[in-house]
């Protein structure tokens, strides 16, 4: 009886302590997860969520990513980087050593992303993000890390160019960018752009972020330019609108980046949104098609309202494509979980080769050169809300509305 019990007392231990059966995470993958949570970017962190959620939850609903005849479903870990690269980077290092997992979708912003790289590329772990655009990270040259969404200076120029063309012309422009990663790089390519089109650059700042906009634009209005171009995350972009409203000071054209395709812009702002500009690589209305889980735009834009009752942007679209591109990846190696590091190399050198068409448009990261990683296969578009939408007013193969100046 006693050898009985002892029997039982074993296998009782066996089974707490090697739970699921020992070979449990060969049957899923295992992916971290690293974006702003909470603090003050937890509004575009939020999104990066959302839009890794949803690719997960499909490609789970359908059973699972197939490898050979064999559906392996995906599990998201999520870290959160509390707005701080330092977290960031403790953040990779638990996901890498604890959780270990296979791969990693990565963070909103810039600057968490350019702390969490080094961490994973120590531990030749691939990560991509959905949402950072700063050209300080391809610059780097790190061997695991891509991005879906192309960098700043790549894009940033596009609205500019359009603008240069509009009737009166504008001849001078005032940069403003927060001072973090991201912004910075934004106003850098606002700045240079202008310069390029010889539209003068009368006034170039990098202020602190969430400095109270009132006195430095009163300050401005008495250079009375014709454009403002803001670089700035989605609640500065919200106050600065705010503040203009409040010295009541309407410039021929106001630029902003990201942020204006975000709905809550919209909601925030209500109409003194209308007539802003922006830039972005992606918009519900394009006519695109793609290979995996959904097949156009409309089946996406359909899926997120009915998930999150929003219209989403391209940050929503390219959080996707991020999940799309480690799928196409893996399916293409025929890697099954878990990954060990041979696999992994072997997943990194396949995203370096992919080309794929999505819902999203191509995704094709630049295996050399200045955007090394970023995604190159998409044209930026230059976006204007005209009654509460953002819609697209160049270039000139996409246009839907022609834009609206000088603003009213």
């Amino acid at each position: 009886m006693r050898r009985i019990l002892f029997i039982a007392m074993v296998i009782v231990f066996l089974v707490c302590n090697f739970p699921a059966g020992a070979g449990a995470q060969d049957q899923y993958f295992k992916i971290g997860v690293i974006t702003s949570l909470s603090g003050s970017l937890a509004t575009g962190g939020n999104v990066t969520k959302q839009g890794y959620d949803i690719w997960a939850k499909k490609v789970n609903e359908a059973g699972g990513i197939e490898i050979k005849g064999k559906k392996y479903p995906v599990k998201l870990i999520y870290a959160d980087d509390q707005s701080e690269p330092s977290q960031a980077a403790s953040g990779a290092e638990r996901l890498a050593t604890q959780e270990k997992i296979d791969f990693a979708l990565g963070p909103y912003a810039s600057g968490t992303t350019l702390a969490a790289a080094p961490v994973l590329e120590k531990y030749k772990i691939p990560m991509i993000t959905g949402s950072a655009e700063s050209p300080l990270i391809w610059r780097q040259k790190f061997k695991f890390t891509f991005g879906t969404v192309p960098p700043v200076n790549l894009t940033g120029s596009a609205p500019l160019k359009v603008m240069a063309n509009l009737k009166p012309a504008p001849k001078s422009a005032v940069v403003i960018g927060s001072n973090d990663t991201f912004s910075k790089a934004t106003a850098e390519a606002f700045r240079d752009s202008l310069e390029e089109l010889k539209i003068k650059v009368v006034k170039y700042d990098i202020v602190p972020s969430g400095q109270d906009l009132t006195p430095y634009l009163s300050a401005v209005r008495a250079l009375r330019p014709d454009i403002i171009a803001f670089g700035g995350h989605d609640e500065e972009l919200i106050r600065l609108v705010k503040v203009l409203r409040q010295i009541n000071y309407i410039p021929k054209a106001l630029l902003m980046h990201y942020g204006v395709t975000e709905p809550a812009f919209i909601e925030a702002l209500g109409k003194d949104a209308d007539q802003v500009f922006g830039a972005a690589v992606w918009t519900p209305s394009l006519k695109t098609k793609g290979d995996l889980i959904w097949k156009d735009n409309e089946s996406y834009t359909a899926d997120i309202k009915k998930a999150y009752d929003v219209t989403p942007d391209y940050t929503y679209a390219a959080c996707s494509a991020a999940g799309l591109a480690f799928q196409a990846a893996l399916m293409q190696i025929g890697a099954t979980p878990p990954l060990d590091e041979a696999k992994r190399l072997e997943l990194a050198a396949a995203l370096e080769k992919l080309d794929i068409q999505t819902f999203y448009g191509p995704v094709k990261f630049a295996s050399e050169g200045e955007f090394y990683h970023a995604n190159i296969g998409l044209t930026p578009l230059t976006l204007q809300i005209q009654n509460g939408k953002a819609v697209i007013v160049g270039p000139d193969q996409f246009k839907e509305k022609d834009a609206l100046y000088p603003m009213k």
